[in-house]
């Protein structure tokens, strides 16, 4: 018969290795080595680091092969150190080996290489694929650009933006809408396809 051992400490905010790439900060640290659901969990300041990635929330759970997910919820961020990422929002799941990062609940993603903001109700980051996936009222927001749509996908490697849902873009003044609206945030070329409409202003202005 598995037995179940739990384990119950008090870190305050002191530093410990979990794995063999990663260290936890935690006011509380809960432990189950029940063979086959072994877990952390970390409650008051929270936070789980490795050389690529930092999480802090008011609560984190570690699971899984050499804590191979991360689950956090509460005030959360999360940093990607070698694209220089920072996420936030309500909910946050992380496949360390695979590279997904999933947020849920008032999701924002800041990409500071690219000076691009990502907002929506979903997003979720495929680091293997360079793509972001925006869902439920996303909203791209980068120097004179606004993009909308209930649906969009950012290919970081190629700078490329595709929008779809009742989307529509404001650019220097320019509107933009259609079926599908594709962006190259390089180049700032747009490609409107579908149902097209647009409101330019006056060249002189």
């Amino acid at each position: 018969m598995k037995r179940a051992l739990i384990c119950l400490a008090l870190v305050l905010l002191t530093t410990a290795p979990v794995s063999a790439d990663l260290t936890i900060r935690s006011d509380r640290w809960q432990s189950v080595f029940t063979e086959g659901q072994e877990r952390t969990r970390l409650t008051g300041n929270a936070r789980v680091s490795s050389d690529r990635i930092v999480v802090e929330a008011d609560e984190i759970e570690l699971s899984g092969e050499s804590f191979r997910f991360v689950r956090a919820q509460g005030r959360m961020l999360v940093i990607d150190r070698d694209r220089d990422l920072r996420i936030t929002g309500n909910s946050l799941f992380v496949d360390r080996d695979r590279d997904i990062i999933r947020v849920e609940g008032n999701a924002e993603m800041e990409d500071r290489e690219n000076e691009l903001i990502v907002r929506g109700g979903f997003i979720e980051y495929l680091g293997e694929q360079e793509l972001t996936i925006v869902q439920v009222g996303a909203r791209i927001l980068r120097e004179d650009l606004v993009a909308r749509a209930e649906f969009a996908r950012y290919l970081r490697d190629s700078s490329t933006l595709e929008l779809s849902g009742l989307p529509q873009v404001t650019r220097n003044g320019d509107r933009f809408q259609a079926s599908r609206i594709i962006i190259n945030l390089d180049s700032d070329e747009i490609t409107l396809r579908g149902e097209v409409r647009a409101t330019v202003r006056d060249a002189e202005d």
